[in-house]
């Protein structure tokens, strides 16, 4: 008998181990909201207030603290994140196009070839880069402000309902018409563009 009731009582002391305390919920829940607050990218790091993830590719990423502290900032430097994520696309697949074409593309325009002595891209360890064509700048603003011009005339169009690096220049039609698939699409581009910007400032130096 005082064995039996020996055994009972260990059994009863170990499962008492085991049963949640009664701050057990609300500990849990902290830890929740605490893991909320961490940066996707940096789960040891406390992301920035305004990056929530509502912003298409957006994981708490920002150590520099270039989103701002108001929704009009953050806006304004996605805006823009956009826009150089386009210009480095089209950047990285017109690097080496360039070598391969740029006397064609000059002669037609009339300009003096840009590639270095070699046949390669200027870049800061190439050279060269002192002895592109003023011309060229000259279409690279014009093409900038006329997309600027583009973009703004939307937003004051579109209002509320704008939507962040629209241009007005869809002309395959590609963009999709429901909210999912268009968080999807913009997610694909930010990532793509971010991968671009990287690869450029690679060629460049």
């Amino acid at each position: 008998m005082k064995l039996s009731t020996s055994v009972i009582l260990s059994c009863v002391a170990v499962s008492s181990a085991f049963a949640p305390t009664p701050n057990g919920r609300s500990s849990t829940k902290l830890s929740a909201g605490e893991t909320d607050d961490m940066s996707k990218a940096l789960p040891f790091v406390k992301r920035p207030k305004l990056l929530d993830g509502s912003l298409p590719g957006d994981v708490g990423f920002d150590p520099f603290g270039f989103s701002g502290e108001d929704k009009a900032s953050l806006a304004y430097m996605r805006e823009a994140e956009i826009k150089h994520s386009r210009l480095a696309m089209l950047a990285v697949v017109g690097w080496p196009l360039a070598e391969l074409w740029d006397k064609k593309i000059a002669g037609f325009l009339g300009l003096q070839p840009a590639l270095t002595a070699t046949g390669e891209s200027p870049s800061l360890l190439n050279g060269g880069l002192d002895k592109i064509e003023p011309e060229y700048w000259v279409i690279v603003v014009a093409l900038a402000a006329l997309f600027e011009n583009e973009s703004k005339q939307a937003q004051e169009r579109n209002g509320k309902d704008y939507i962040l690096g629209d241009c007005g220049f869809d002309p395959l039609g590609l963009f999709p018409e429901t909210k999912a698939e268009q968080f999807e699409m913009q997610t694909k581009e930010i990532k793509h563009g971010r991968i671009a910007m990287m690869a450029i400032l690679g060629f460049v130096v």
